[in-house]
């Protein structure tokens, strides 16, 4: 991917005025939303460059030149944005983990069922950490990057989000109300974080499965009367 960033010149005259009225601050103002917009350009093309850079190569094999080079900027611009690959990566990550988050949120969205809302989120996640520890050499990194602020509070919003889903299922009987919702949702993140340790998505839908059962009602054997 290259785009062009540069930012084209314009010569205008800050002290112009009309009858007497200044636009000396007008002015600055806009030009300082021109410089905003252009850093938040430069970011947001140096990310998504990395992103894709990821997806071809791995995290290891990430370098500052190969992203400047395919972004389209030179690396001294490069280096005035981010200080090295440790800092792109960490910001690379925090957006990702955004963006998966409000994935997660979407797909329990899709369908009125409480039931099935539960379903297709736990799924979502315990695949995307499966597929997340595909890339053995970005295993140690990955595990780095998870450790940042951006993940605990990414962790905390979606163990909320999945708290109010079970919340709804408990509601419509799907499912069982005898423990908390809250501690629920904890013992459904907890469980699922196995699916990284798992050798095919397969496996990673049977721990699903296992996991729903433990969420559902429990229903009393009726035994017959004794003879």
């Amino acid at each position: 991917m290259c785009v062009n960033l540069s930012i084209q010149s314009v010569a205008i005259n800050t002290l112009c005025t009309d009858r007497g009225i200044s636009y000396t601050h007008p002015v600055a103002k806009l030009w300082s939303q021109t410089i905003d917009s252009h850093r938040r350009q430069v970011q947001t093309a140096v990310l998504d460059t990395t992103a894709a850079l990821i997806a071809d190569n791995g995290l290891r094999a990430v370098t500052m030149s190969q992203i400047a080079e395919r972004t389209g900027i030179s690396r001294a611009t490069l280096y005035k944005y981010f200080p090295d690959v440790d800092a792109i990566l960490g910001a690379w990550h925090e957006r990702h983990v955004a963006a998966h988050l409000n994935h997660l949120v979407a797909i329990g969205d899709q369908t009125a069922d409480p039931g099935e809302r539960i379903r297709a989120v736990l799924q979502a996640y315990a695949l995307s950490r499966y597929e997340m520890s595909l890339d053995k050499h970005g295993a140690h990194l990955v595990a780095d990057l998870h450790h940042g602020q951006h993940v605990a509070g990414a962790q905390r919003a979606l163990e909320q989000h999945l708290r109010n889903l079970l919340i709804d299922g408990v509601a419509s009987g799907d499912i069982r109300d005898d423990i908390a919702p809250q501690e629920l949702a904890g013992y459904c993140m907890s469980a699922l974080a196995a699916s990284s340790n798992l050798s095919s998505k397969a496996a990673v839908r049977r721990l699903v499965t296992i996991t729903l059962d433990g969420l559902r009602p429990i229903v009393e054997a009726i035994t017959a009367p004794p003879r």
